[in-house]
C-alpha cells in the first residue's frame, strides 16, 4: 500500500530515483542481452527496419508515455501536497477516459501511415510490416500510463520499475524467439528452392534480404506483447492494492472540485508538457526520415565513394545496393544505443523530482526547491559524465563486448567512430531530459519547446549538409546532434535556474564530477592501451578475445579510479549517499574521515 501521512516511510525524491535507477539498468542489461541475439539474427539491415519503426512509434509513444503521465504525476503531487485526496482520485478516473482515446487515435494513426512512410520516407516497403506490429503498443503503453503516472504522483515509483523490467523481459523472450523463427523459416524456403516470403532468390544474399524485412517485424512484435505484459501487471496490481490512500487522508480531504474542473486542470497541464515531448520526437523523426533520405542521395551521388569506404563491412554482411543505406542507418541505430543509454537512466531522476518539485515550488519553499534541483542535477552529472566520456575513449572495445559476434565485423568499424564522438554528446542530452522535467515541474514547459527547435534547426542544416556528402555519409549526422544537444541542455540550464530563482554551487554540481570524468577516461584509455597490448586481440567475431578481456578490466580500473576522485575530492553528499542501499551505515564512515562534501 502507499502510505502517504507525513510520519509515514514515504519515498522521497532520491530514493524514488534509485528504485527507477535500478529498475532503468536491469532494463538495459535486459536491453543488451536482446539486442546482440538480435543484430547477430537479422543483421544491421534488419535493425534498419527496426530503426524504422521505432522512429515513427517514438512521436506517438512520447505522448503517451513522457507528456501525459507527467501531467497527471504533477496534478496529483499537487492535490496530495494541498490535502486533497479525492480530487487525487479524480485525477485517475479523467485520464483513464483521455488516455483510451488517445491510444486509440495513436494507434490509428500509426496504422495509417504505416505503408506511405515505407515508401516515401524509407524508400523500402518492407518498413510496413514492423510500423504495422509496432502499433498496438501505444494503446498499452497509454493504458500503462494512467497507473505510472498516478503512482509516479504519490512518488511510490516501485510499480512504474516493476512494470518497466516486465516489458522488457517480454521483449526479450518473445521477440527473439518470433525472430529466429521467422528467419529459420525464410532460410529453410530458400534451401529447399522455394519461393521466400512470395519473392524468388537466385543466392542467400536476395534470400537474407527478402527475410529480413519479416524478422525485424516478429522482433517489433515481442515490443508490443511486452507492453501488453506490463499494462497486465499495473492493472492487476492497483486492482488488488488500490490506490493506496486511507480513510482518515480521504476523510479529511478538503471539499472535491467537480470532474469538469480536474479535467480542465489535466489538459491545461497536458498540452505544454505534450507539445513539448513531441517537439523532441517530432525533431527525432525529421532527424532520422532526414538522414535515410540524405543517405540515399549520397549514394545516388557517388555510391562507389561509399561503397570503398565500407567495402569490408558491405562484402562481409553480403549488403546489396539497395539494401545500402538501410545497412548504413542500422550501424547508425546501434551506435545511438548507447548514446540513449545514460539519458534513459538518467530520465528517471527528472521524473522523480517531478512530485517533490512541484509540490515544493506550489508551497513557495525555496529550500527545497535548491535543494531538488541541486541534487538531481549534481546526480545527472556523476552518472552522466563518467558515462559520456568511457563511452568516447571505448567505442570501440565496448561495441565489441556487446556485440562480439558473426556480425562484429560488418558493424563495429561503421558505428565505433560514431558512438565514440556521440560520447560527448550523451553527458549533455542526459541532462537535458531531467532538466525539461524540472522545467514542467515549475510550469513552464514552454522553455524546452524554444531550445528544442532552435536545436532541432541546426540539426536539420548540418544533416542537409554532411549526410548529402558522399565523403561524409552517414558519419556527417553526429556534428548535428553534438550542436543541437549542447546548446538544448546550456539554454535549459540557465532558464530553469533563472525562473526558479535558484543559486547552485557549480563546483558540486558540474566541476567536481568532470574533473574526476575526466580522471576516469584517462585511466580507461592508457589502461586498455596497455593491456591491449599485453593480450593477444584475435578473433574480433569473438566476445572472449583479448580486446574483450583489456577493455574490462580497463573499465573496472576506470569506475575504481573515479570513485576515489569522487571521495578525496569530497564531490559527493551525505544526501546522495543515503539513497545507496545501507547508505546510512556508508554515509556514517564516510562522514568520519570528512570524505563527504
Amino acid at each position: 500500500m502507499i502510505i502517504l501521512e507525513k510520519n509515514s516511510q514515504k519515498q522521497n525524491m532520491l530514493n524514488g530515483a534509485m528504485i527507477l535507477l535500478i529498475a532503468t539498468a536491469l532494463v538495459k542489461i535486459i536491453g543488451a542481452l536482446y539486442k546482440m541475439p538480435l543484430t547477430i539474427l537479422i543483421g544491421e539491415v534488419g535493425r534498419g527496419y527496426f530503426a524504422s519503426a521505432y522512429q515513427i512509434y517514438t512521436p506517438i509513444y512520447a505522448i503517451s508515455m513522457a507528456g501525459l503521465p507527467i501531467a497527471v504525476s504533477k496534478l496529483v503531487s499537487q492535490y496530495i501536497a494541498t490535502n486533497r485526496f479525492k480530487d487525487a482520485q479524480m485525477v485517475k478516473k479523467v485520464a483513464t477516459r483521455l488516455f483510451i482515446i488517445t491510444g486509440l487515435v495513436g494507434t490509428s494513426v500509426l496504422l495509417l501511415v504505416s505503408y506511405p512512410y515505407s515508401i516515401y520516407v524509407c524508400k523500402n516497403v518492407g518498413a510496413v510490416y514492423s510500423i504495422l506490429m509496432i502499433a498496438p503498443a501505444i494503446f498499452f503503453c497509454c493504458m500503462m500510463s494512467i497507473y505510472r503516472g498516478f503512482y509516479e504522483g504519490t512518488s511510490n515509483m516501485k510499480p512504474t520499475a516493476v512494470s518497466e523490467v516486465v516489458e522488457a523481459i517480454g521483449k526479450l523472450i518473445l521477440g527473439l524467439v518470433f525472430s529466429y523463427l521467422i528467419l529459420k523459416y525464410g532460410l529453410s524456403r530458400y534451401e529447399a528452392g522455394l519461393t521466400v516470403f512470395g519473392k524468388t532468390v537466385a543466392d542467400k544474399s536476395e534470400a537474407l534480404s527478402a527475410i529480413y524485412p519479416f524478422a525485424a517485424a516478429g522482433a517489433i512484435l515481442g515490443v508490443t506483447i511486452g507492453t501488453v505484459l506490463g499494462f497486465i501487471y499495473l492493472k492487476t496490481r492497483y486492482k488488488i492494492r488500490g490506490d493506496g490512500f486511507t480513510r482518515t487522508q480521504l476523510v479529511n480531504s478538503l471539499e472535491p472540485y467537480s470532474r469538469k474542473d480536474v479535467t480542465k486542470s489535466l489538459i491545461k497541464l497536458a498540452i505544454p508538457m505534450v507539445i513539448s515531448s513531441l517537439v523532441l520526437n517530432i525533431s527525432n523523426l525529421i532527424d532520422a526520415t532526414l538522414i535515410q533520405y540524405c543517405l540515399n542521395k549520397a549514394i545516388d551521388k557517388d555510391y562507389n565513394t561509399i561503397y570503398n569506404m565500407y567495402k569490408a563491412s558491405l562484402e562481409a554482411s553480403q549488403t546489396l545496393r539497395k539494401d545500402t543505406a538501410t545497412y548504413l542507418y542500422g550501424c547508425y541505430f546501434a551506435s545511438q544505443d548507447f548514446k540513449n543509454l545514460i539519458p534513459t537512466i538518467t530520465l528517471s531522476l527528472g521524473i522523480s523530482a517531478i512530485p517533490a518539485l512541484s509540490a515544493a515550488y506550489a508551497e513557495k519553499d525555496k529550500g527545497k526547491v535548491r535543494t531538488t534541483i541541486e541534487s538531481a542535477m549534481r546526480i545527472v552529472s556523476l552518472i552522466a559524465m563518467p558515462a559520456g566520456f568511457g563511452m568516447a575513449v571505448l567505442a570501440e572495445p565496448i561495441l565489441t563486448l556487446v556485440y562480439g559476434g558473426t556480425n562484429s565485423q560488418n558493424l563495429i568499424p561503421i558505428a565505433a567512430p560514431i558512438m565514440s564522438a556521440c560520447g560527448y554528446a550523451t553527458i549533455f542530452f542526459s541532462l537535458s531530459s531531467p532538466v525539461t522535467n524540472m522545467l514542467q515541474a515549475i510550469g513552464r514547459a514552454d522553455v524546452p519547446v524554444k531550445a528544442l527547435i532552435g536545436g532541432s534547426l541546426i540539426k536539420v542544416v548540418a544533416n542537409i549538409v554532411f549526410v548529402s556528402n558522399p565523403k561524409y555519409n552517414i558519419k556527417g549526422a553526429v556534428i548535428g546532434t553534438i550542436v543541437c544537444y549542447t546548446l538544448i541542455c546550456v539554454v535549459e540550464v540557465i532558464a530553469l535556474l533563472k525562473l526558479s530563482k535558484t543559486k547552485i554551487n557549480y563546483v558540486s554540481v558540474f566541476i567536481k564530477p568532470l574533473g574526476c570524468s575526466a580522471l576516469c577516461a584517462i585511466v580507461a584509455f592508457t589502461s586498455y592501451k596497455f593491456l591491449s597490448r599485453i593480450f593477444p586481440v584475435g578473433d574480433i567475431s569473438s566476445h572472449f578475445n583479448g580486446m574483450t578481456i583489456a577493455s574490462c578490466i580497463a573499465i573496472v580500473l576506470a569506475v575504481i579510479v573515479y570513485f576515489l576522485g569522487l571521495l578525496f575530492s569530497r564531490a559527493l553528499s551525505k544526501d546522495d549517499i543515503i539513497m545507496l542501499p545501507k547508505g546510512e551505515k556508508i554515509a556514517k564512515v564516510l562522514e568520519k574521515y570528512k570524505l563527504l562534501g
